[in-house]
């Protein structure tokens, strides 16, 4: 059965912290999607790069290619960096993506942006200071 691989994208760092977070939150997807491949990959500054990874999804058996960045907000990488990584137009989310069996869909989805849940989790992070520093 086909699944969806899941590309997890982070901005990278010179600190390892950086990278054990986009990793761990990519272990985590994992752990609660079964139906995805989840694999992890960074903008720069860590490794493994964005092509080095998605080539690693040609081989898989997959119906969808779905690339997620773990950024707050759009900028230079999510506008153009990422698309012309992906080959897909300036500011785009869709494209195609060869594997061995042939060509299937790819999205790239858009960053975290104004999210509710991001408000959210900076209330419990305030509380949780709170509690932990006073």
């Amino acid at each position: 059965m086909s699944k969806t691989g899941f590309l997890l994208v982070g901005h990278g760092s010179t600190k390892p912290y950086n990278k054990q977070l986009i990793e761990n939150t990519a272990k985590l997807i994992a752990q609660k999607e079964k139906d995805y491949i989840v694999k992890c990959a960074f903008m720069e500054n860590s490794t493994p790069s964005i092509p080095e990874i998605i080539d690693t999804f040609r081989s898989e058996d997959i119906d969808k290619m779905l690339v997620v960045p773990l950024f707050l907000a759009r900028g230079v990488h999510i506008d153009v960096d990422i698309p012309e990584i992906l080959g897909i137009p300036e500011c785009g989310h869709k494209g195609t993506f060869k594997t061995a069996k042939g060509e299937v869909p790819l999205v790239f989805a858009s960053p975290i942006g104004d999210n509710p849940m991001l408000a959210d989790l900076m209330i419990s992070s305030a509380k949780n200071a709170l509690k932990e520093y006073l």
